[in-house]
């Protein structure tokens, strides 16, 4: 979704109902107010600034940290992992912050940063992607983290059950599927695309092609010349939602169903209109709010559950089928 992290996912994709989950202090006594040192103090460390997935998460984060007298700091690594993690060890050593909420460029390389953090005493989020090496999971890798993330084998075996929900909806028998994954060199890709394909292959449909669409519009445009060229009558495409978009420009006029995964305001419009089927769909500034929301109660000493997973914070929204998304309108720009 994803809308990864480059329209706005690395690639993910949005997103108000954290935001109205707000905790507000209690009236009464001094026990109800805040301690001396506030714990109001949140660093974001996002994919990228210029990520409108990014910047529609941190937009959530810093609304709801405006709502409890509490400031947010965006942090951009601009993509570049290692740039992530010196600046979580910079921020530890700083001791400004009381909460970070981290999308982890690189799930692995952050663990020890994370960790420091931890001992510090910082309450830290982890948001979208995992945190550590395993991608079955929204169970927290680092202990004494919270997690709010995306399960990316959860994730890639719904693109499955929408694709094979595109299938039914024309009768198709065989039904021809090609599957644009994200880019071979990430572990999470790899992971999000075998759970697509055993499942695919599970339900018995027909994969003609399998290439990397990437999460961009020209890969997703370079991608579908490669389908269209191995398997002309293509039935259904699942992709990123940018590689989606690029797909459609180059297969113009063919009678196909697109299955995206993203979350954009112009995806959920491609949806609501009848050109592609469905949408793995996430309110992205909704789940920043959330992770703000999870991040400032485990500061300020609530109790908090560990383990989250980002589509029960919108139940069944996230199979984003056209009556799905009826009266959304997403909570990002591509």
């Amino acid at each position: 979704m994803v809308a990864r992290w480059t329209g706005l996912p690395l690639l993910a994709a949005v997103v108000a109902l954290a935001a109205a989950c707000v905790n507000p202090n209690t009236e009464g006594g001094p026990t109800a107010q805040p301690s001396p040192k506030a714990q109001n103090r949140i660093a974001f460390f996002g994919f990228a600034k210029a990520n409108s997935f990014t910047a529609a998460t941190y937009a959530g984060v810093e609304e709801h940290a405006k709502s409890r007298g509490a400031t947010a700091e965006f942090f951009d690594p601009n993509f570049d992992a290692q740039a992530q993690v010196r600046q979580i060890q910079d921020a530890v050593t700083s001791k400004r912050f009381d909460v970070f909420v981290i999308q982890a460029n690189d799930g692995a390389a952050v663990v020890p940063a994370v960790r420091s953090a931890v001992q510090a005493g910082i309450a830290v989020v982890v948001q979208f992607t995992p945190l550590g090496t395993r991608y079955d999971t929204a169970e927290p890798q680092v202990e004494g983290t919270i997690t709010l993330i995306d399960v990316p084998t959860a994730n890639g075996a719904a693109l499955a059950e929408l694709a094979v929900r595109a299938c039914a909806s024309k009768k198709l028998d065989p039904c021809e599927i090609a599957y644009l994954e994200g880019l071979k060199a990430l572990p999470l890709d790899n992971a999000r695309t075998d759970a697509a394909v055993g499942a695919l292959k599970k339900a018995g449909m027909k994969i003609v092609a399998q290439v990397e669409g990437g999460y961009t519009q020209d890969s997703g445009r370079k991608a579908m010349q490669d389908v269209l060229q191995r398997a002309p009558g293509v039935d259904v495409v699942i992709g990123s939602s940018q590689a989606i978009a690029g797909a459609e420009a180059v297969a113009k006029g063919k009678p196909i169903l697109y299955v995206a995964n993203g979350g954009s305001r112009q995806t959920v419009t491609a949806v609501q209109e009848g050109r592609w089927f469905a949408a793995y769909y996430l309110p992205v500034r909704t789940l920043g709010a959330r992770a703000a929301e999870l991040g400032l109660d485990k500061a300020q000493g609530r109790q908090v559950r560990p383990g989250n997973l980002m589509t029960d914070v919108t139940p069944g929204k996230h199979l984003g089928t056209k009556e799905v998304l009826a009266g959304v309108t997403g909570e990002y720009d591509e």
